[in-house]
């Protein structure tokens, strides 16, 4: 095995924390801005009286498909020519610093529908830049693992983004958000207070992101499996490269297809997980936020628990164990009644998806030649969003039909199965050490 940056000949505590605390940083787009704060305030304050047939909802779901389809077209290439190039911290850099910078300008967007389509445009351009700068950010998993410690350090790194999430919700919360302007006292006139949320987020990830690109080490030009060449002409490279992986590599293929579709029906147990405990179960505001806190740690500790599982047993057994344990939960919530029971089997839900995101991302790694690591997380991320309408879709299809949002839980369990299915037509991995072939 390379000792090179591509590969690491050791696992070393502070690049590794330092790769993980970008995971904590990011969690500042991804909770705050995405999914709990800033979304939250455009729909139901900017947009509030927009008019027309549209609601602010509507748009919102339009700009975040817009930027989908942009990330299944850029990621693939723009990772690999991260790699082709040797500028691997160099891309992480410049898309982390182009996130900061678009979620630093959402103090801009006031609370006035004129406003709108300016929130809408940067949180659509946030999401392109957050998911192509993760491509190289996971492309550098192998960087500060070994095959013996890959599994520990990726689960290591989802706890850091679901803890970093908690921390900083509960920070914006108090300070800024509750009561009347939070602890500080803000003004809640034309939105500055939130605004104020979208500067913290900023420096957050600003600075959480600066230690990775200082402890981990630039990937060699030399390392890459491959060429490096123009924009335009990478597509060529690419296009001919998926055909090689499709005669001589066609697992990585399998699985690339099966993680895309569990890995969305991962993303809709958070997704619906609030709206659910809330019109089914009884769960008010405060106490729906409580249980999204004990979620993200159940999560976190599944990851850190079954990290050590993945390098004993692979990420094959952990991700199968995981999406089993899931569907077992999730069927069961289909009968329960209440906030007891939901605790209960929503808890045990959630513990399984850290590890089963965790392991999804080692089992890629372990997947590819030493390299190509930048492509094959483009590809990753080209997949997810390809299958991101499904878990939506269903959930929605089976709440309709059913009458009620509890059965949209079936349309969730649905794809999550389908996707577990997908997973057994992938040729276990000898021995669950592909890296060290």
């Amino acid at each position: 095995m390379s000792s090179t940056p591509a590969v690491a000949d050791a696992t070393r505590r502070g690049p590794v924390i330092a790769w993980s605390l970008w995971d904590w940083g990011s969690a500042s787009f991804n909770a705050v801005i995405v999914t709990f704060v800033f979304s939250v305030y455009l729909t139901d304050a900017v947009g509030d009286d927009i008019g027309g047939p549209l609601s602010a909802s509507s748009w919102l779901g339009f700009s975040i498909g817009a930027a989908s389809l942009l990330i299944a077209v850029l990621a693939p290439v723009l990772g690999q020519r991260s790699d082709a190039s040797g500028h691997r911290k160099r891309s992480l850099a410049l898309l982390t610093l182009s996130v900061v910078v678009v979620t630093a300008l959402m103090f801009l967007v006031e609370d006035s529908p004129d406003f709108l389509w300016l929130g809408l445009a940067l949180i659509a351009v946030g999401t392109v830049l957050f998911e192509l700068a993760q491509v190289p950010y996971f492309a550098m998993l192998r960087q500060v693992s070994t095959p013996e410690t890959v599994g520990r350090v990726s689960g290591l790194g989802w706890a850091f983004g679901y803890l970093g999430g908690i921390v900083l919700l509960l920070i914006v919360y108090v300070g800024l958000i509750s009561g009347d302007g939070g602890l500080l006292g803000v003004s809640t006139e034309n939105g500055l207070n939130i605004r104020w949320v979208a500067l913290v987020a900023a420096a957050w990830f600003l600075a959480f992101s600066i230690p990775v690109l200082l402890a981990v080490p630039e990937l060699p030009a030399e390392a890459s499996a491959v060429p490096d060449v123009g924009f335009v002409e990478s597509y060529r490279v690419l296009f001919a490269e998926l055909r090689t992986m499709w005669r001589d590599d066609r697992p990585t293929v399998q699985f690339l297809i099966a993680s895309a579709l569990f890995r969305d029906g991962l993303s809709g147990v958070f997704t619906f997980g609030a709206v659910i405990a809330v019109s089914v179960y009884g769960f008010t505001d405060d106490s729906v936020i409580l249980f999204g806190i004990a979620a993200n740690v159940a999560a976190a500790a599944g990851a850190i628990i079954a990290g050590r599982l993945d390098d004993r047993l692979g990420p094959r057994r952990v991700i199968t164990v995981s999406l089993i344990s899931m569907l077992i939960a999730g069927i069961i919530l289909l009968f329960v009644q209440g906030m007891t029971g939901f605790w209960i089997f929503g808890l045990v839900l959630v513990l399984f998806v850290g590890p089963a995101q965790s392991a999804s991302r080692t089992y890629l790694v372990r997947l590819t030649p030493p390299g190509k690591e930048g492509q094959h997380f483009g590809l990753y991320a080209m997949t997810g969003r390809a299958a991101s309408f499904l878990a939506p879709t269903l959930f929605g299809v089976f709440a309709f039909v059913g009458g009620d949002d509890r059965w949209g839980i079936l349309g969730i369990m649905l794809v999550i199965g389908i996707g577990l299915l997908a997973l057994t037509r992938v040729p276990p991995l000898v021995g669950d050490r592909a890296l060290s072939q």
